[in-house]
């Protein structure tokens, strides 16, 4: 039972053995629901027949049952509390701590993962779906259950009391439930559709504001509102065939449960007339049936609320089950030379992208990775952070397999300058001490000013507190860069990745950043990746690749004599 609500309902082991207890609270509470009717039922059935009696009866006072009421209200004020705790409050602890777990999952994943995920993608799993399964864990499936408990339970009591009126009473109650049951891959279909649809409004949004300099730029507003709009339109036209359908198919199930009013009334009278009820037994099965179809009528509309929440609990299901990577947290290599041994790499299957790959990156080394555009440079530098795992081959940290190797302790030696910044809405100090939290105001500004970014703080209002906006949004493309190179120095790692640092800035700023580069490098092991070759000229080591593959490898001056790729390449840049 425990693993059937785990799987369907993407519960932990704690939080299913909750969700039965909140279960069963709620099939009390469920029943002592019942107890006024009980109570009434005891009433009457002793001073109905007084009252049609000439004859004196002994009954019960009135106080009697005004305690007996009293105390039955205590008991129902009780089990609602209990109720309350075990589903409310466990299903919002249970929510917070499947937030948390999906966060740490998002955390042991690959790096490289949130490059092929759209951010929007991410966000609605996190934050949308985890609150529809919260509203829906505390709110419908606990009651799903236990109606279908409750009902069952007075199906039985009422068949051993007068099965010819409880064959009456529930007879429409499986034709209802077949109604829902029939529309449920229907209504699947339909609500996996509906909520792609959902996201795709999701993700242009998004793309709008991203991309919101380049549409006026090129004066593709209206192109964009237009595409918006339809999908807005498409959006609102399955939202509306979602509810239609759903409606149409509850609604059908009402129909039928209504029925079985009518069959009680007209059953009980002619059971009546034959003498084979008495007055009181078909009173209470005609006030049972006005409040037995409610908690049936819960449990149909709670089935078509699990049918919608199937897509959302499969995408949480699917995060849950993604790879993650691991390996040991003690590590403390012997030297920092890297070494890539015949490695193949693929981001998908039939689509290789690094193929026997295999060279050296010394440490107290530089090592430039060149080629042509898509040739796999940027892909070789991930690799050896282990942003991703590579297919076959090795690669091996100071002679250690770094796939052994937890990414979180690997990534602690290694500091990684990318071409595309990301800066946080925060101090100038604040996003430099991210290369080292707990670093003193005199490391920062002494970082800043071997990565020639200090005079330009000094600059700024309020020196090193202004507050960049979000992504550094007041400071240049070139001071960005030195901000990212002054976090690196701050770590002081002993490997350090340049993708493309100089690629985006003017010769002033590039001229600066490469002064602030030759603080980061000293005896470290470094692997850079440059387009310019006067960014490379002076790296021990150089390795081609073209197509995925090394296709040259040595010195500057080793791989200029021999007239080969590298040799074209700096020839067309007038280096050589």
């Amino acid at each position: 039972m425990l693993n059937y609500l785990q799987k369907r309902l993407a519960l932990s082991e704690k939080g299913a053995k909750e969700f039965l207890t909140g279960t069963f609270f709620t099939y009390l509470q469920y029943i002592t629901l019942m107890f006024p009717m009980v109570l009434l039922y005891g009433f009457l059935s002793e001073y109905l027949p007084a009252a049609l009696s000439q004859q004196s009866q002994t009954v019960h006072s009135a106080s009697y049952y005004t305690i007996i009421g009293l105390l039955l209200i205590l008991i129902m004020y009780i089990i609602a509390r209990l109720q309350y705790r075990s589903t409310y409050s466990v299903t919002y602890n249970e929510s917070a701590k499947r937030r948390i777990e999906l966060a740490e999952k998002l955390r042991k994943l690959p790096l490289a993962f949130f490059k092929e995920k759209n951010l929007s993608d991410l966000t609605s799993t996190i934050m949308d779906d985890c609150t529809q399964l919260e509203q829906v864990f505390s709110h419908a499936v606990p009651q799903l259950f236990a109606s279908i408990a409750l009902i069952a339970t007075a199906a039985i009591a009422l068949f051993f009391y007068e099965w010819h009126m409880a064959l009456a009473l529930f007879w429409v109650v499986p034709i209802s439930f077949t109604v829902i049951l029939f529309s449920k891959k229907r209504m699947g279909t339909l609500n996996k559709e509906f909520y792609h649809v959902k996201r795709e409004v999701t993700e242009q949004i998004q793309e709008g504001l991203e991309t919101v300099q380049e549409m006026r730029s090129y004066n593709m507003e209206d192109e964009y509102l237009d595409s918006f709009s339809n999908t807005i339109k498409r959006n609102e036209r399955y939202q509306i065939k979602s509810e239609l359908l759903t409606g149409t198919f509850i609604n059908v199930a009402y129909i039928f449960l209504k029925l079985g009013l009518a069959t009680v009334v007209i059953t009980g009278a002619l059971l009546l007339r034959s003498s084979s009820i008495d007055l009181l037994t078909y009173m209470m099965f005609c006030l049972i049936s006005a409040h037995i179809y409610n908690p049936i009528t819960e449990i149909l509309n709670n089935m078509a609320v699990l049918f919608y929440l199937d897509v959302r609990i499969n995408r949480v299901k699917a995060m849950e089950a993604m790879t993650t990577q691991a390996g040991s947290t003690e590590f403390t290599p012997e030297n920092f030379t890297i070494e890539f041994d015949h490695v193949d790499f693929s981001y998908e299957e039939g689509k290789q992208v690094l193929t026997d790959v295999s060279f050296c990156a010394p440490q107290g080394k530089v090592t430039a990775l060149v080629g042509p555009s898509g040739g796999g440079k940027s892909t070789a530098a991930k690799l050896a952070a282990r942003f991703w795992d590579i297919n076959s081959g090795k690669i091996t940290l100071g002679g250690v397999d770094i796939s052994t190797i937890e990414p979180e302790t690997l990534l602690n030696y290694y500091s990684v300058v990318f071409q595309d910044v990301v800066l946080f809405n925060a101090s100038i100090a604040d996003n430099i001490r991210i290369g080292k939290k707990e670093a003193t105001d005199r490391e920062v500004m002494e970082a800043a000013r071997l990565s020639q970014c200090h005079e330009f703080i000094q600059r700024l209002p309020d020196g090193y507190d202004t507050v960049i906006g979000e992504n550094g949004e007041t400071l240049s493309g070139g001071e960005r860069q030195r901000i990212s190179i002054a976090r690196a120095l701050l770590k002081n790692a002993p490997i350090v990745l340049l993708d493309e640092a100089t690629a985006s800035v003017d010769v002033e700023n590039e001229t600066k950043i490469q002064s602030g580069l030759s603080n980061l490098i000293r005896n470290r092991t470094l692997i850079i990746i440059a387009h310019r070759m006067r960014t490379i000229r002076h790296a021990d080591n150089i390795v081609v690749l073209d197509g995925g593959k090394v296709v040259e490898c040595g010195t500057p001056q080793q791989l200029g004599e021999k007239n080969g790729m590298f040799s074209k390449m700096a020839e067309i840049q007038k280096l050589l």
